[in-house]
């Protein structure tokens, strides 16, 4: 039979190789369709995969350059290069220089395509966003046609299978009476397949009792089954889905107010509710350490407030306690979001200045001494005026520990109390 296909020598068999011959070119194109498209597919999916890698990484990287641990930095580059889909990583500076760059290829093995992405490493500090870098993995078309490539030839071999097994009933049923209803069964078949639309019946227009309207009765039987499952699966799978997520979401909002409190807790000085001694100074080093390698000056203010004791002794510690929310309420009125104050004494404060030199520090505090002289408290009926004492200190291009400043501006602070107080040195 098939070599008098392959040879026709009717009308009859002539038309069929023509048939045979242009289906066999439109499944040749539309596999080469699909294989674009899966490809295309297989592309997004890795960008997206690319994207949650990155998104994964992105904290714990900033967290590393943040905190100049390079072996941190560089265990985590080492496991990026171990994924499958991770072709090359880079990682730049504030200032858009390379800091890592690493490939899994050389020069002479590039791959024919390599596409990436790109997400900026910023570290929050009071609210404030602070650009660090910028993180880029690569990936390439190998990574893709690995994965497709397989898929495909199965795809292929099976769309090659189907295609002779259908022509060859085709051929053999040509002339015979069960053509029509069985072409016509199997397109309707095809429709629901495709269209995966279950809620279809099958209807043939040869209504006689015979083995093909037995199994159309059967197909529709099984489809209905098929709708009411599937339609049971859905609503449970939904309902599954909706009570999951609400658990979630309600334990994730409680653990992360749980977090915030506990964390405000842990750094926050509970009477006058600025950063405590240890909050203070691990913050003001990190803050120094970048304005070394910004190479802008910040400057330290150390208070004191003046003879606090005998406030203390003379009205009671809920009037001292009152005079220090007052002192702090009074500086963070002055002072810009961007600038630390803590309390790291009984009635001792600092203040951590960015971007600011011994000039600039000398006339804030200068301000804070002059406003804090011109205020009175009522409390309890009873008036109230205290004055402070500060001493300011400048970094210096060799500081590299917060404890430098913190000595320089001790230094003053001593020598303003000893020139008899209400008083700034620098």
């Amino acid at each position: 039979m098939f070599v008098s296909f392959f040879r026709p020598n009717n009308l009859s068999q002539k038309m069929m190789s023509v048939i045979f011959f242009i289906y066999l070119s439109v499944t040749l194109l539309i596999t080469s369709i699909q294989f674009f498209g899966e490809y295309i597919k297989t592309q997004d999916s890795i960008l997206n995969e690319l994207k949650q890698l990155e998104e994964t990484v992105r904290a714990p990287i900033s967290t590393s350059l943040w905190q100049y641990n390079q072996n941190q930095l560089d265990t985590l580059i080492i496991g990026l290069m171990k994924m499958p889909i991770i072709e090359g990583v880079d990682v730049f500076d504030e200032n858009n220089e390379t800091l890592i760059s690493k490939r899994s290829y050389n020069s002479e093995s590039m791959p024919l395509s390599i596409f990436d992405t790109k997400s900026e490493l910023i570290w929050t500090l009071n609210k404030e966003n602070i650009a660090l870098g910028k993180l880029v993995l690569y990936s390439s078309s190998e990574v893709v046609l690995d994965r497709v490539l397989f898929g495909f030839f199965l795809i292929a071999i099976t769309a090659i299978i189907k295609l002779s097994v259908l022509f060859c009933l085709s051929v053999w049923a040509f002339n015979r009476y069960l053509a029509i209803p069985l072409k016509e069964l199997m397109s309707q078949v095809s429709e629901v397949q495709l269209s995966q639309n279950i809620s279809k019946r099958i209807n043939l227009s040869n209504t006689e009792n015979n083995e093909l309207s037995q199994l159309k009765e059967h197909m529709n039987s099984m489809l209905s089954s098929m709708q009411k499952d599937r339609e049971r699966l859905l609503e449970d799978e939904k309902t599954k889905r909706d009570w999951l997520e609400e658990a979630v979401k309600k334990r994730t909002e409680a653990l992360q107010t749980l977090n915030e409190k506990l964390k405000e807790l842990a750094a926050r000085d509970s009477l006058t509710h600025v950063l405590n001694r240890g909050s203070f100074f691990e913050t003001a080093q990190h803050l120094l350490l970048l304005a070394q390698r910004r190479k802008v000056p910040v400057s330290f203010i150390l208070m004191d407030l003046d003879h606090f004791k005998i406030i203390n002794d003379t009205y009671g510690h809920f009037t001292g306690d009152k005079v220090l929310i007052h002192f702090t309420q009074t500086l963070q009125s002055l002072l810009r979001k961007s600038d630390l104050i803590g309390r790291i004494g009984g009635e001792e404060f600092a203040i951590f200045l960015s971007d600011t030199d011994i000039d600039g520090a000398f006339k804030i505090a200068d301000k804070i001494r002059q406003l804090i002289a011109g205020s009175t408290l009522d409390i309890d009926g009873k008036t109230i005026t205290y004055t402070v004492s500060l001493g300011v200190g400048s970094s210096e291009p060799t500081d590299h520990s917060i404890d430098e400043l913190f000595k320089r501006a001790d230094v003053k602070l001593y020598g303003a109390k000893d020139k008899g107080r209400d008083r700034v040195e620098k």
